[in-house]
């Protein structure tokens, strides 16, 4: 799909915008004061896949933790500032490499002229970032209730505001809980303005609920080219958003690389803990370097024909299953040692 161009905006030593690499964000849960929890947390996100992480900034002792987590992590931060300008302020002296706020609940203009000088001084990005839940009152009676209309405005009076400060070091967040209302305004937005654009649904739900919304929502807009960097929004655990962010990118054909696990669903051919083997192969390849697919299919009458497509894979049987690699089998493998058997065909795939 042809990505729309958006100004290139560097964010530590990653750049977005201008076609560069869709990067995958989450946000911290850990309180941001307590550095060691913060960057444990920072590490694991890292090593699943996260490429820009957000914490939060509530407190003076959370921006001044900054500069401490930020000497033991290897991706950008992004300071999350509400209300006080000089917590701002002082992320941005801590070795933030972007700030988040909204313009409208951070103070006047000399607030928040006081917030751009810090960070022009820099040379960090400021992301303006609005939410339909606190949509200004004025444009949801204009526009008689929330809507994506509203949400552009707003989005775009925020980013007059640090632009007639002469700043436009900018990343535009336009969030919204109904989904398409959300995929509306970024088709509008992108229409107006060529700041790159972070792209999420928030407050989607739990990971089952969170999941679906966040993927047609995503799905939505970023199939026509829009957004530059993403977050997957979930009530659980920033692993899983982890996760379902790279799934989503690669199922789109944005992003190449990492195991693809496909599995059949069950049925009453099926023998085995199909739905448990299954989530057990998805974990058991998330540190395995390789760009292929793995098959995981429920019984030996269909499994092989229906892995054929895939590079490697297995399928149950009564108490032993199949190992198949390209369409072919290549033994019976107990079924208490199928994991092992194939995990070990896939540290050892070079060598095949």
């Amino acid at each position: 799909m042809d990505r729309r161009k958006t100004k290139i905006i560097q964010i530590g030593n990653r750049f977005i915008g201008g076609g560069n690499t869709i990067l995958i964000q989450s946000m911290t849960n850990t309180k941001t004061e307590d550095v060691k929890s913060t960057v444990d947390q920072i590490q694991a996100l890292t090593a699943a896949g996260c490429e820009i992480i957000r914490c939060a900034v509530p407190t003076m002792e959370a921006a001044r933790a900054i500069g401490k987590i930020k000497k033991e992590i290897s991706i950008p931060l992004v300071a999350d500032i509400h209300f006080d300008y000089k917590l701002a302020i002082a992320a941005i002296e801590n070795g933030a490499d972007k700030i988040r706020i909204n313009p409208g609940n951070i103070g006047g203009k000399e607030k928040i002229k006081a917030v751009v000088d810090a960070a022009r001084e820099r040379g960090i990005p400021i992301r303006v970032g609005v939410n339909s839940g606190s949509l200004e009152k004025e444009l949801v009676e204009k526009y008689h209730g929330v809507t994506a209309e509203g949400l552009v405005e707003s989005a775009l009076d925020k980013v007059h505001i640090i632009e007639e400060l002469g700043y436009d070091n900018l990343v535009i967040s336009i969030k919204s809980s109904d989904v398409m209302m959300c995929a509306r305004a970024h088709e509008m937005i992108s229409r107006r303005t060529s700041y790159p654009l972070h792209v999420g649904i928030t407050e989607a739900g739990t990971l089952y609920s969170g999941n679906i919304k966040s993927a047609v929502g995503l799905a939505v807009i970023l199939y026509q080219g829009i957004g530059d960097t993403i977050r997957v929004s979930l009530t659980g655990d920033p692993l899983e958003e982890i996760k379902s962010a790279k799934c989503i990118l690669k199922t789109l054909g944005l992003r190449k690389g990492g195991v693809e696990v496909v599995s059949c669903p069950t049925c009453g051919r099926t023998q085995i803990d199909l739905i448990g083997l299954a989530n057990q192969v998805e974990d058991m390849v998330q540190d395995i370097p390789l760009d292929i697919k793995v098959a995981v299919m429920g019984c030996v009458v269909n499994g092989p024909g229906e892995a054929k497509e895939a590079d490697i894979g297995i399928a149950g049987g009564k108490g032993e299953g199949l190992l198949i690699k390209k369409g072919e089998i290549i033994r019976k493998v107990p079924e208490d040692k199928l994991l092992s058997a194939l995990r070990q065909e896939l540290i050892n795939w070079k060598d095949a």
